[in-house]
């Protein structure tokens, strides 16, 4: 069995027995009615740089060093973040930025530990640094040993399962599994952003058909702390506790484990009862941009150290 297929089923039983998250149903049927009203737009093309305006080969490319060292873990007191010519960013966009102004310049990433701090100075270290500095000596050990851009290896998988297979077998630093009451539940976060992120760009740029439909949805920090916002995640007090006066949440804790798979939970509830019309990436998309108006974001989200997301 492929592992998407896993993706689709595992979260499943935590939240049957989620101790402390619960869903309200009223409330996803009010976001539901909100995305009916609105338009659901891919995440990238909101991006700040005109990302989509570069060559597919050159987004891909990039995408992949992005989401190597990119899209997780950025909290912190005080939290990172930089200065740049559009004023100071923090968080997934930042990093971006940092990225891609050196891609543009300089394809090839090879540097030394240094340099890589170098590259990610901002008002304070980045977390995880040292994890973030392996997953790129392991990226860069790949594509020299295939002698391939990533762009050439990939060009060929245009189904989000196939693909999804070919980027979790190939960089472990995607590996996503924790384990709820002696159950592995996948949740492969990064993996599935890549994927979707391949395919979106693939299907704007290429004017090509791809299936981005088994992808279920990115389980990390951003989505639930919207769900919560808008009330369609509601905690026990003990997690409402720890939540809200920015207490770390130990990784693979089942607190952690269960907010990430009912936030699965709810993407798929909107994907029933929007008749599929729209993919769960797209859902995910709509509600992470929601989350990007920071006036909405009236509750803290979850703190877990960790390189899942």
């Amino acid at each position: 069995m492929k592992k998407i297929n896993k993706l689709n089923s595992s979260y499943n039983y935590v939240c049957e027995h989620s101790k402390s998250v619960r869903i309200n149903y009223n409330k996803i049927d009010e976001m539901i009615e909100q995305i009916n009203k609105s338009k659901v737009n891919y995440w990238l093309d909101s991006n700040p740089y005109n990302i989509m305006d570069m060559s597919t080969s050159d987004i891909i490319n990039f995408l992949l060093i992005h989401h190597t060292i990119g899209d997780y873990c950025f909290w912190g007191e005080p939290k990172w973040e930089i200065e740049t010519d559009i004023g100071k960013m923090d968080g997934s966009f930042a990093i971006m930025y940092l990225v891609l102004n050196r891609f543009k310049l300089n394809k090839n990433f090879e540097m030394s530990f240094d340099e890589f701090k170098e590259l990610l100075k901002g008002n304070v270290e980045i977390p995880l640094i040292e994890d973030r500095y392996q997953n790129l000596v392991k990226m860069n050990e790949f594509i020299q040993s295939i002698d391939k851009t990533f762009y050439d290896l990939i060009k060929e998988y245009t189904i989000d399962s196939d693909l999804f297979e070919y980027i979790v077998n190939h960089f472990d630093y995607f590996k996503d599994i924790s384990n709820y009451e002696g159950k592995s539940i996948l949740f492969y976060k990064r993996a599935q952003l890549l994927t979707s992120d391949i395919l979106h760009v693939r299907e704007k740029k290429e004017n090509i058909k791809v299936d981005y439909s088994h992808l279920i949805g990115c389980a990390d920090y951003k989505i639930p702390q919207v769900m919560r916002c808008y009330g369609m995640l509601e905690y026990s007090d003990s997690l409402i506790n720890k939540i809200d006066n920015k207490i770390e949440i130990e990784e693979d804790s089942l607190e952690e484990i269960e907010i990430r798979a009912n936030a699965l939970k709810v993407i798929n509830y909107i994907y029933e009862k929007l008749n599929h019309k729209y993919s769960r990436m797209d859902i995910n998309d709509f509600i992470w941009l929601l989350g990007q108006d920071k006036s909405k974001m009236t509750k803290p989200y979850h703190r877990t150290l960790t390189n899942h997301y």
